[in-house]
């Protein structure tokens, strides 16, 4: 058994992530002393209502109402902020507990992608550790897995399903067959999806993690302005049974990879949007609330990290891997190489991409509207590889068209779009969807 001194910890934020915290250092203290050298213990806390019952008692801790001031706590080694939020109180004890020089561990992608490059300054000032494999995948190794495990490689690309909400609705279309609303209104009932589900459905949560994966993936500074971001909201039950006749599912992924420039940086791109999957892809296979992160290394090839995305369990579990890291003395850069080598990376040119396209438009039911929308596809360059039209289940006077495109540039399908815009015939905006490659 190990004498060492303990590692001292505060932990801001009570909910069931922080609860999880506490309770995981509890059942596995012996097993988590062991791996980390030295016992990990609580010593002070802080959240909004003192008064409520988390089912742990907190009696044997030091309550701070002000969560800043567990950062001046003599006693705390280690500050943990499970708060939430890219900035107020999170922000403000996060700069606190680094420029105190105290390790930063934290499960806040939003203020990771908004502030991570500032943290990550303040912290490589006073040579504290700034952790948060928390905050991406919740409870699965990817950071850890990209920064250290793949160290040795130059990553191609990095991508996969980043938010458990999104996945449990579209596999839930997918296996019953019921329309997005009906779906979200399920996700809601079983704790799948927030009340307000806007950062969820829309993608944002997803544009958080995959900012900061495009960071430590490509040694980059974080650019969370530049991802390009589309949420689900928009795909229909019609949607998923094409895509299934067509071999294919639709999924939420976030995508980033580099476009080589000759004599200059690379540009990055970082695109969160509902895409057509292949069957035989990794990620096809994946449904649920679950998260799956691709990493395709110049030497390990294609590295698959997926599991539970989110929950108190699988989340504290990777609090506490990044409080056994900070006892070990592990000091490693967040984002993989130190913070004054970071990359400034301009944007790719969306244009450019080549691929095949999914598109789906919603017309008024008369003549001459397909003849109308080849026509764009045809003036703007964009073949067309199979047409499916379809009328709707509820008796109105629309109807859906369906195509997938041959490989093209995206500039061509954009153009496409463009012709047709304001046109009479479109009773609501086309869906775009890309097909990614096997």
């Amino acid at each position: 058994m190990t004498t060492a001194q303990p590692l001292r910890i505060a932990i801001a934020g009570l909910g069931t992530v922080g609860a999880g915290v506490i309770r995981l250092l509890e059942a596995n203290a012996s097993l988590i002393a062991a791996r980390a050298g030295r016992p990990i213990t609580v010593v002070a806390v802080s959240a909004r209502d003192r008064g409520k019952d988390r089912g742990i008692d907190l009696a044997p801790y030091a309550w701070e109402d002000d969560m800043a001031a567990l950062a001046g706590r003599g006693e705390v080694d280690v500050v943990v902020e499970l708060v939430g939020g890219s900035d107020g109180k999170a922000l403000e004890l996060a700069r606190a507990a680094l420029e105190a020089g105290k390790p930063l561990v934290t499960a806040n992608k939003a203020m990771i992608a908004h502030h991570g490059i500032e943290l990550a300054e303040i912290a490589a000032s006073h040579d504290v550790p700034l952790k948060f494999e928390a905050a991406v995948a919740g409870g699965i190794p990817v950071v850890k897995g990209l920064r250290e495990g793949a160290a040795a490689n130059a990553i191609e690309r990095v991508y996969g399903i980043l938010n458990g909400t999104c996945n449990y609705i579209l596999s839930t279309m997918e296996d019953t067959g019921a329309d997005f609303a009906a779906t979200l209104g399920e996700a809601q009932a079983k704790g799948y999806a927030e009340a307000d589900p806007t950062f969820d459905i829309e993608g944002v949560d997803a544009a958080h993690k995959l900012a900061i994966l495009a960071a430590i993936a490509f040694g980059s500074r974080i650019d969370f302005a530049a991802v390009r971001c589309t949420g689900i909201s928009r795909v229909r039950a019609a949607d998923i049974a094409q895509a299934a006749t067509l071999g294919y599912v639709v999924r939420l992924v976030g995508i980033a990879d580099l476009d080589p420039v000759e004599g200059a940086e690379p540009r990055l791109l970082q695109r969160v949007r509902p895409c057509l999957v292949p069957l035989t892809h990794p990620l096809a296979a994946v449904d649920g609330p679950t998260n799956a992160v691709v990493a395709e290394g110049d030497y390990s090839g294609r590295l698959l990290f997926q599991g539970a995305g989110a929950g108190d369990k699988p989340t504290a579990s990777a609090v506490v891997a990044d409080l056994i890291d900070v006892a070990r003395g592990d000091t490693a850069p967040p984002f993989s190489v130190p913070v004054d080598q970071l990359r400034t990376l301009a944007p790719a040119d969306l244009g450019q991409r080549t691929g095949k396209t999914y598109l789906r438009f919603s017309v008024a039911d008369r003549p001459g509207v397909l003849a109308e929308i080849t026509a764009a596809m045809r003036d703007a360059n964009v073949s067309i590889e199979s047409l499916i039209q379809q009328g709707n289940d509820d008796d109105s006077d629309e109807v859906l068209i369906a195509m997938v495109t041959h490989d093209g540039q995206e500039k061509c399908v954009t153009e496409a779009l463009e012709l047709l815009a304001g046109s009479e015939s479109l009773t609501a905006p086309p869906l775009v969807m890309p097909i990614i490659s096997d």
